[in-house]
């Protein structure tokens, strides 16, 4: 059994955890690990398997099973209203979990999938309903990861797998991110590396004309136009300026009268941090210096500041502010979206084992995959950001 012991322990103040397994961790850098047998046989036993994909690390149930799907609500503490997705390794699974799949439909499927892409579709009566919350349609991926399509293909179902953490904590994109979460929740977890990308999938519903994207991610609107005209972002989707509703409610079922979201992400804050999370918007050198003066004020409060910035801001910063106050960060270079997308949550972990008390974010137009990252990055600071001029 692999164990990471050098770590620090992480969790909600106060909250009172179970701690009925002893977690293992098992190598599964490729599709043909040992691991992955072992945890197929243990997701076809009704039990939770964390797992890498190209996109986060996910937490999974047989998606057919409505007992093993309820674990994943328990362990996660997750809002019993927020639908799960799907994973399949074949387009063959894929025919008895939805209603109808056009030919346009299954043209875009053969070359979008496996990819960083999830549809929405019209479920069939398969599909249980605690992993729709309830509604009408089903979320279905199949992931790039060799090892996410291993351990389907051997479990010999549909793995239902929201990402593998403390519902509302930053998604992980490592295994020692799912045991900062899960330890003692969940009885394996496979260690695949760090995820490619860093941030979920896209999730488009094929069920409306034209298509809509309720969760941006790697695959932008602009990408998918060909496949699906007129294709178009969620107008409620939070993004820059934080306008539209992020739902801080504790429900955990639906509410009376109105429809389950479709999609993953759609009602509740996500990916936040212990830390209070500011975005700072404009220009390198005047964000760098809008960043020193907020420092200050907070310093004098005693406080520390964690940084997430580009790598030359990230440079003059070390050079600039005391590191027992300030712990500073690199996005990567300026420009190099796919860095940035890698490193942010992966970042926001960093900074809360770091104990800071805030941190400060650079953000980015939101452009192409630019979409999603400041998606994730506005819902991690509830909306709250600086327009620096």
């Amino acid at each position: 059994m692999n164990r990471f012991s050098d770590r620090e322990p992480m969790g909600e103040k106060g909250a009172a955890e179970e701690h009925r397994f002893t977690t293992q961790v098992l190598p599964a850098v490729n599709a043909s690990a040992p691991a992955i047998t072992e945890a197929a046989e243990r997701i076809r036993h009704g039990e939770l398997v964390a797992f890498p994909t190209e996109t986060v690390y996910g937490l999974g149930a047989d998606g057919l099973n409505e007992e093993a799907v309820a674990k994943i609500f328990a362990a996660k503490g997750r809002p019993q209203d927020n639908p799960l997705i799907l994973h399949i390794a074949t387009l063959d699974m894929l025919d008895t979990l939805v209603k109808e799949v056009t030919p346009a439909q299954y043209s875009a499927l053969q070359r979008l999938w496996p990819g960083p892409i999830t549809f929405i579709f019209e479920k069939s009566d398969r599909v249980p309903e605690r992993v729709t919350a309830g509604g009408s349609t089903v979320a279905i991926r199949m992931p790039t990861s060799e090892v996410a399509r291993s351990l389907i293909a051997q479990a010999k179902t549909p793995i239902a797998a929201p990402s593998a953490n403390r519902s509302g904590r930053p998604s992980p994109t490592t295994a020692l991110d799912v045991l900062e979460d899960m330890d003692g929740r969940i009885p394996l977890i496979l260690n695949g590396g760090a995820c490619d990308i860093g941030v979920e999938s896209t999730v488009v519903d094929v069920t409306e004309e034209p298509a809509v994207v309720l969760r941006p991610g790697y695959y932008p609107p602009s990408m998918l136009e060909k496949f699906f005209p007129g294709v178009h972002l969620d107008p409620a989707l939070v993004l820059l300026n934080g306008s539209s509703p992020v739902s801080t409610e504790k429900s955990t079922s639906p509410e009376e009268g109105v429809a389950p979201p479709k999609s993953p992400g759609m009602k509740y804050r996500h990916y936040a941090p212990s830390a209070e999370v500011t975005i700072y918007i404009g220009e390198e050198k005047a964000v760098e210096s809008r960043m020193i003066h907020d420092f200050y004020a907070l310093s004098e409060k005693g406080k520390k500041v964690g940084f997430m910035v580009f790598a030359e801001a990230a440079k003059e910063l070390s050079l600039l502010l005391p590191p027992e106050k300030a712990v500073i960060r690199s996005l990567g270079i300026e420009g190099r979206i796919d860095t940035m997308g890698q490193r942010i949550f992966q970042l926001l972990r960093e900074l809360d084992r770091h104990h800071c008390d805030a941190i400060f974010v650079h953000g980015i137009e939101p452009v192409g995959y630019g979409v999603a990252i400041m998606n994730r990055l506005m819902k991690a600071a509830g909306g709250k950001s600086i327009y620096v001029s």
